[in-house]
Order: C-alpha cells, then sequence, then structure tokens
C-alpha cells in the first residue's frame, strides 16, 4: 500500500491536533517557522544535519 507523504502527514497532523491539543499558535509558529526555514539559507544545513 502507497500512501503519499503529504497525505500521511496531513493525517498524523490532524490527529496530533485532536488528541494531544496544543495551542493554536504553537500550530501556526511550527507550521510558519518550517516553511521559512525551507526557504532559507539555512536549509542545506538542515539538510545535511538530517542527512
Amino acid at each position: 500500500m502507497d500512501v503519499p507523504l503529504w497525505f500521511a502527514l496531513i493525517i498524523v497532523g490532524w490527529l496530533g491536533v485532536k488528541f494531544i491539543r496544543p495551542p493554536l499558535w504553537l500550530v501556526a509558529v511550527l507550521l510558519l517557522g518550517g516553511y521559512l526555514l525551507a526557504d532559507s539559507l539555512l536549509a542545506p544545513a538542515i539538510d545535511t544535519a538530517i542527512k
């Protein structure tokens, strides 16, 4: 069974918000921060650190 990564992330994120109930501002900060880091000068450094 092949599930696209974007679909799996949406399901895991939805379940996390539903059951853990983090504040909405924290969810917004994490989403915005991840988006901004992915398009910054730090992206190559983060990519090599993850691998």
